[in-house]
């Protein structure tokens, strides 16, 4: 295969030669969380080809980003998992995907929202400076199917699958307005009103969840001018 270089000698040209190929961010992204065997890769990309994505494991292996384990005889088979090289991209990974939710807007019909996803939106849109002394449990239910919490405790959170054993609150999000809950655009009081969200405990806690979790509003295109 031969390599594709922008013919640049700049780091930024370099990063993306390694992880600016297409799908290779979300495969990391799928990562950070933890080794996944190549069909748990492809349970959370639906949409890439399996050549595709076995060519994008071989060059991110390559450059030192991800490596294969072989688990125990018990567990027999193959994980992929970031190295530590790999894993220096965690920040980097949730500056862009914030970076990102800033400019996304009403969801396209055929749009997938996975669990990764919904994992690292919580880990992406936390705001630890809103969380010293701050301690509570929040459990989302994503539909019937997906259920992620969030642990937050002196500034910093613990995000993960599955119900939290004794949350303060239960966020139940009711389709897309969900976003604007986490961007501002809807105050928590309003977010119930409207019935972009229905709850299980203390409304106040509510109010905290919006402070501990947002996505700050995207500049206008007039605020991103530099003029001489």
């Amino acid at each position: 295969m031969t390599a594709r270089t922008y013919g640049q000698f700049c780091g930024l040209a370099r990063a993306l030669e390694i992880i600016g190929e297409r799908w290779s961010l979300l495969v990391i992204r799928d990562l950070v969380l933890g080794p996944k065997r190549f069909d748990e890769l492809q349970q959370g990309l639906p949409k890439i080809p399996t050549s595709i994505l076995s060519t994008r494991l071989n060059e991110l292996e390559q450059h030192g980003v991800v490596q294969r384990r072989v688990l125990s005889q018990l567990d027999a088979g193959v994980v992929y998992e970031l190295t530590e090289y790999g894993n220096d991209l965690d920040q980097i990974l949730l500056q862009l995907g914030l970076w990102g939710a800033r400019s996304l807007t009403e969801p396209a019909a055929n749009d997938l929202f996975t669990l990764d996803a919904a994992i690292l939106s919580l880990y992406t849109t936390f705001q630890p400076h809103e969380a010293h002394g701050v301690r509570g449990a929040f459990e989302l239910h994503y539909g019937d199917q997906m259920i992620v919490h969030a642990v937050v405790e002196d500034g910093a959170v613990t995000a993960g699958e599955g119900p939290h054993p004794d949350p303060d609150l239960v966020i139940e999000p009711r389709g897309p307005l969900m976003l604007k809950l986490l961007n501002g655009e809807l105050d928590a009081a309003s977010s119930l009103t409207c019935g972009a969200v229905a709850i299980k405990g203390d409304a106040a806690y509510l109010e905290l969840f919006t402070r501990l979790f947002h996505i700050p509003s995207a500049p206008s295109k007039a605020e991103g001018l530099v003029t001489h």
